[in-house]
């Protein structure tokens, strides 16, 4: 099932998402309004709605955003970086997430943002010190994200939390896939139609299993957590009036223009 978090009329809800999301066919999803969230039990209203009368929303508002770094050996190197030897882990506030279709804003103190295409777990339930046999269980789903990167910020400080956690740095979208097999798909980001990243799950270092053992070993993940899984090579500039699109198979693609920050 795939999962929007939309408003109309001023009104936020949920919906799942039905039709086939493929490009140029948005006009023709509706959404079946859920009763309730997609973390509990819930129904379909039956209330549909064309997706293309709503605003697409973030698909969760997280708690928190965690980050791998250097998950993708080629990426590493083009950074002139070594793959670590354990998950490597860092932060994103809740403020730098915004959904498909809305900018990201240039910031003031840079010269250099990147993109860097990833794909992220949608946590859908309470949990710690979570086993390797149970992390499916706690797994909401998978969508589409942009780990947006001031790099010259991120070479020059010794830590990351301004290169990484301005606001908008965190495109997430259009939706979450419920029922998707993670480990093995082609990840896409395009800059003005241009490609820039092409690479597969398949090239992760260290698994999805693998980053929530470590992660759930030292804090607890809530529902709607959001965990960024690394990129694979490709990363490159943006510029203002650029768009940028995340493609994840079997997901769907998220789009945001670049602008300047006001």
């Amino acid at each position: 099932m795939r999962i929007a978090r939309f408003s109309i009329d001023g009104n936020v809800a949920f919906g799942a998402v039905e039709g086939d999301a493929v490009p140029g066919n948005e006009a023709s999803l509706v959404l079946d309004i859920i009763k309730g969230i997609p973390f509990a039990e819930f129904e379909l209203s039956g209330v549909k709605v064309p997706l293309s009368k709503v605003r697409l929303l973030p698909p969760v508002l997280p708690n928190k955003v965690v980050a791998f770094g250097r998950n993708y050996a080629e990426h590493a190197a083009e950074l002139g970086n070594e793959a670590p030897d354990e998950p490597f882990a860092f932060f994103k506030p809740s403020t730098s997430v915004v959904g498909h279709g809305d900018p990201i804003a240039y910031p003031s103190f840079s010269q250099e943002v990147h993109h860097e295409a990833e794909l992220a777990v949608v946590i859908g339930r309470m949990c710690r010190e979570v086993p390797r046999e149970r992390v499916k269980d706690v797994i909401l789903g998978y969508t589409c994200a942009n780990d947006v990167t001031a790099r010259d910020v991120q070479k020059r400080e010794k830590q990351w939390a301004r290169a990484k956690g301005f606001d908008s740095a965190c495109p997430l979208g259009p939706w979450v896939e419920t029922d998707l097999d993670p480990s093995d798909l082609a990840i896409q980001c395009t800059v003005n139609g241009e490609q820039r990243q092409l690479g597969s799950t398949s090239q992760m270092i260290h698994s999805i299993e693998d980053l929530i053992v470590n992660i759930s070993e030292a804090m607890t993940l809530l529902p709607g957590d959001v965990i960024l899984t690394g990129t694979p090579a490709g990363v490159g500039p943006l510029n203002v009036g650029d768009e940028v699109a995340v493609t994840i198979q079997g997901i769907g693609t998220l789009t945001n223009k670049v602008i300047k920050r006001g």
